[in-house]
């Protein structure tokens, strides 16, 4: 059993710990049960977009030799900008497919086209501003820049991005995924970059978290009614059993003493009657040795 004063540490430790890590507790909670009951996909904005975007076919494009590229090709896509075909090489460089010309960025007339490829055709063009560059917590971190961020008349402030460089749609940004982003930043505990699930506050949190778990475990075990009971029981029936085993050696004894016969008065007087005969066979040997010397 624990004693007293074993329990009252484990009780403190529980009860500081709980305090310390239990804000975060409610947020992994909190955060979990939102990630359980939101669809994905809608967070993602897909019930915004088209489901099947219209791809244009194109036709006398030209090959990679008339290109003005004085760069090896190493990958080359073909792009739809505006109705018109572009040859996207080496993820650097930007061709109009037709006339073999270098295109340097798009233009914001441009890029609102592309958004409409994607987007759905019942919703109200906002407004279209250039980003240069984001922050950490920015909704478009970690995404080509520069880039152009298209809004929406909406209720849920919607958002669509289109990479200037290449003119190639990213991705599109509402509330509903704002809350999700801020509630991953939470679990994850990633309170730099929001994306990364290694960070050493999330470890020691973790063990924190184990190690309260565990003291609660151990906490009910020191104070649980039913296992003191359960722990009293096995002590008596400890105790029972070394009383068996007492009482068992001293029957045994017994029953040797009855087995021999022998009493412990007749051990006694036998004993005594062997040292005077020893003292008499003594005496006798010394006296002989005067009379033999005499």
């Amino acid at each position: 059993m624990v004693n007293r004063h074993t329990a009252l540490k484990i009780r403190k430790t529980h009860r500081y710990l709980g305090l310390f890590i239990g804000v975060q507790f409610l947020m992994w909670t909190i955060s979990g049960l939102y990630f359980s009951w939101t669809d994905i996909d809608e967070i993602h904005g897909d019930h915004f977009k088209k489901e099947i975007p219209e791809q244009a076919a194109f036709k006398n494009l030209i090959g990679s030799t008339e290109l003005v590229n004085e760069h090896n090709i190493k990958s080359l896509e073909l792009l739809e900008i505006d109705n018109e075909p572009y040859f996207w090489i080496n993820e650097e460089h930007l061709y109009n497919a037709v006339s073999g010309a270098e295109k340097k960025g798009i233009t914001e007339q441009e890029a609102i086209k592309v958004a409409e490829r994607y987007m759905l055709s019942s919703l109200e063009f906002d407004q279209i501003q250039r980003i240069e560059s984001v922050g950490d917590h920015h909704e478009y971190r970690g995404r080509p820049l520069p880039a152009y961020e298209i809004s929406y008349k909406t209720d849920e402030n919607l958002k669509a991005y289109v990479a200037i460089e290449n003119g190639a749609f990213q991705t599109i940004r509402h509330r509903d995924w704002r809350w999700f982003d801020f509630l991953w930043m939470t679990h994850t505990m990633d309170y730099q970059g929001r994306d990364n699930f290694n960070t050493i506050i999330l470890r020691a949190f973790s063990l924190l978290g184990l190690i309260t778990v565990l003291s609660g475990f151990l906490l009910w075990y020191t104070s649980s009614p039913t296992i003191r009971k359960l722990n009293k029981n096995k002590i008596c029936t400890k105790i029972d059993m070394s009383e068996n085993r007492r009482n068992r050696r001293k029957n045994k004894k017994k029953e040797d003493k009855k087995k021999s016969g022998i009493s412990s008065k007749d051990k006694i007087f036998g004993i005594i009657a062997m040292v005077v005969l020893l003292l008499a066979a003594t005496i006798a040997t010394y006296y002989y040795s005067l009379a033999k010397t005499g």
